[in-house]
């Protein structure tokens, strides 16, 4: 399992605003433009709400429509200016969020491309797809409708405070002790939403998980008529995730009453006090109006701090679980050694000196164990010649896939050591270790493209003549010509336009355009019917030439010709020696092949 390399506690809010505001920083000039035109923003409607001020006391003092027209024009061209101003961020501010989000994503997916096969075996694939999109996508809405108003809002309040401080400090302290008395609630109630916005958002990706996996699945839901079942399982979790998000929502949704009631209050204290301060002449009634502006301005910016708490929220609960994932440790890699394709072959770097790669395959004393305490091999020893053909053949569980996994250093050994020509795969860069090992998993996969994009995706430099001639090796060829489009096919939906032997052929060529010195075939043939099984066989003749061949089968009459085959039981080979010396012993293998036989 991949484990935490960063040592700060997770949920930590700090944190994660910190890590957020370094992604930000990336794009600082367009921030800092959106900052200079909120302030502008924020100045011009400052400066819009003060002209009340002169305008009312002008005309207390008998001025006339000239002195009034001026006033109005001047405040006119200060709150155009705010409008342009506001205009102006919003558009940079909708950019700079995209790029930020962009930048995350990339960084997520690069990252992701790190991480041992354990993480992907133990977190369901719509857990993992929340990362690019619940959680991405809060971040991204958070970034465009929160980020300049936060900074319009705080400016927008210090601005107030220094206003209403400039016209009248006396009345500025019944504000000032409202405004704390809204934050200590806005304070606490954040603090109680956010840790049910964590829990939203984890439930939030079980859910996504499940629908994933069940609609992967249907064909099977559908045969055992599961449907009933499915429902009440989702059920749960659909209820799981409303009491999250409405626990959430009714502690976030309780600031803004709380914040208008005090708000009114406020109002209506200082108008009253206010009125008797102009009675007593120790201030003017314009100043009273512009003050009373103020008063009704101040409480907006903090209406709208309130509001954007659940975006803020959210978008934090995201970005923790997308940097939590960031923080894990990837695959470790401490191989130096590369292994090169080149016009002769393969080869390899020792000193001054390059080495030509036979495909030598040893073990020696391995041991392994997925979990801590449950051992999957015990010491196992063997050997595979260049050119051999080595076949694993054993009951489920036996461990065989589990040795194709060590020699793709899916997984480290836990003891022992397995030598790759001499050098121990440890010393091995695994990129170029993956690129000499072939490779045809039971399992297809194939990606949403052309067949030919799908063959090639085994060595992408490949030419159209490689890949052709990989298919025929494959025995693929044929039926590839008598598709509609030929290779420039689009295979859909991992292939479900094709037959599963179809798949395992593409498969098949797949590997062989990669042209490895060692190829390994994990049950490649369990999946197809007993013609397409002796086209495969054919073409694996052909690519076997030369090649190391690690054979994984479920078909005992698949391994018949493999210059060796072990017998894997519980982690231990048990026997070992070509088909008719284990024939010969009558022990474990024969019991197998017979049994298979009959059946068959």
């Amino acid at each position: 399992m991949p484990r935490m390399v960063s040592s700060r506690k997770p949920k930590d809010l700090a944190y994660t605003a910190k890590r957020l505001l370094s992604y930000m920083g990336m794009h600082r000039y367009s921030l800092l433009a959106v900052t200079f035109l909120v302030a502008v923003s924020v100045l011009c409607n400052l400066l819009g709400t003060y002209m009340v001020s002169p305008i009312v006391d002008g005309l207390a003092a008998g001025e006339g429509y000239g002195f009034l027209a001026r006033g109005v024009t001047i405040t006119a061209a200060i709150y155009t200016v705010g409008v342009l101003a506001a205009f102006g961020y919003s558009q940079i501010m909708a950019r700079a969020s995209q790029k930020v989000v962009y930048d995350i994503r990339r960084d997520l997916f690069t990252h992701m491309q790190t991480l041992p096969l354990s993480y992907f075996d133990t977190h369901q694939h719509g857990d993992v797809m929340s990362f690019y999109t619940n959680d991405a996508d809060t971040i991204s809405d958070a970034l465009n409708n929160s980020f300049a108003s936060v900074i319009k809002n705080g400016m927008q309040i210090a601005g107030t405070m220094t206003m209403l401080l400039a016209l009248n400090w006396r009345l500025s302290i019944i504000v000032f002790a409202s405004y704390a008395l809204m934050m200590l609630y806005v304070r606490h109630s954040a603090r109680r939403s956010k840790e049910y916005y964590n829990r939203y958002q984890k439930s939030l990706g079980i859910l996504d998980g499940y629908i994933q996996e069940m609609a992967a699945g249907q064909k099977v839901v559908k045969v055992f008529n599961h449907e009933k079942a499915n429902m009440d399982v989702f059920g749960g979790k659909n209820e799981e995730l409303r009491r999250m998000g409405t626990a959430a929502q009714a502690y976030a949704s309780t600031m803004i009453p709380a914040v208008v009631t005090i708000s009114f209050l406020t109002y209506a204290i200082v108008s009253l006090c206010g009125g008797f301060m102009v009675l007593g002449g120790t201030a003017t009634l314009g100043s009273l109006a512009s003050y009373l502006v103020f008063v009704r301005q101040s409480t907006a910016p903090i209406n709208q701090f309130t509001q954007q708490s659940n975006f803020l929220l959210s978008s934090l609960a995201g970005a923790e679980r997308i940097f939590e994932l960031l923080d894990m440790e990837g695959e470790p890699d401490e191989g130096k050694v590369v292994l090169a394709r080149s016009s002769s072959g393969w080869e390899w770097q020792d000193g001054e000196r390059s080495v030509p790669l036979c495909g030598d395959v040893r073990f020696s004393h391995v041991g392994f164990s997925y979990e801590e305490g449950v051992r999957i091999l015990h010491g196992i020893s063997l050997y595979a010649k260049p050119g051999q053909k080595i076949a694993f053949v054993g009951s489920t569980g036996a461990g065989k896939t589990t040795i194709a996994n060590l020699i793709e250093r899916f997984y480290d050994i836990e003891d022992g050591q397995i030598l790759f020509d001499g050098i121990d795969i440890r010393r091995i860069a695994k990129g170029s270790l993956r690129r000499s090992l072939g490779i045809v998993l039971q399992d297809t996969h194939l990606f949403t493209g052309t067949i030919r994009e799908n063959i090639r995706y085994g060595r992408l430099d490949a030419s159209d003549g490689e890949v052709e001639e990989a298919a025929r090796i494959a025995s693929a060829d044929s039926f590839i010509r008598r598709l509609p489009n030929g290779y420039d096919t689009m295979v859909v939906s991992d292939g479900a336009n094709l037959s599963s032997g179809q798949r395992q052929l593409l498969a098949i060529a797949r590997a062989a355009v990669a042209d490895p010195p060692v190829l390994i075939l994990d049950e490649a043939t369990s999946s197809v019917d007993t013609r397409t099984e002796d086209l495969i066989e054919k073409g694996m003749d052909r690519l076997m030439e030369g090649r190391t061949v690690f054979v994984i089968a479920h078909r005992l009459s698949t391994v018949r010709n493999a210059d060796a085959i072990m017998v894997l039981e519980h982690g231990d080979i048990v026997e070992r020696g070509d088909h008719g010396q284990l024939m010969a012993m009558k022990g474990r293998y024969y019991e197998l092949f017979t049994g298979m036989f009959e059946l068959s």
